[in-house]
């Protein structure tokens, strides 16, 4: 996946646009009482096919989402892991792997499209591979820090996107 996905973004919309599609720009439609059935991004990345789907069973509202990378998810990673119990090797190594990510300030990190049919959700998402390795440092970080001391993780959206 590109480094930055804001050329793919803008290719989404005006797409969606020449289509006649309906867009609404929401925000994550992943919560955990809903029932998600998640497009195969890896094997199928072409948004393309995931909309021609859409079109084929008569729907015209998407839901496209779209994240922002930025230094302050890196800030908020680096706090915690000083209340991890990471060796120090360890949080170094993490600690250098964060602040090499701040060169991604400002890029589109991931992007979500989904719409609604027959009482399920159907979900495309694609995110940059420099921000999967993001969300695996929150993951360790996370698995180190003991019970009672964590917060709410501002940079993986709670779910948000799908690594499928």
């Amino acid at each position: 996946m590109a480094a930055n996905l804001d050329a793919l973004k803008d290719e989404i919309l005006a797409y969606l646009q020449a289509e006649g599609f309906v867009v609404y720009r929401g925000y994550t439609r992943q919560v955990e009482d809903e029932v998600f059935v998640y497009w195969d991004a890896r094997n199928f990345p072409d948004f393309r096919l995931f909309l021609g789907a859409a079109r084929e069973v008569g729907v015209r509202l998407v839901v496209f989402g779209a994240r922002t990378f930025s230094e302050s998810m890196v800030e908020s990673a680096l706090g915690r892991l000083e209340e991890s119990e990471l060796s120090r090797e360890d949080r170094r190594a993490i600690e250098r792997r964060l602040r090499e990510l701040r060169a991604y300030d400002g890029f589109t990190c991931a992007l979500e499209l989904s719409f609604d049919y027959q009482s399920r959700v159907y979900l495309f998402s694609l995110e940059a591979d420099w921000y999967e390795d993001y969300l695996d440092v929150l993951d360790e970080i996370e698995a180190a820090t003991p019970e009672g001391e964590e917060e709410e993780d501002e940079g993986s959206m709670g779910g948000y996107f799908s690594r499928n």
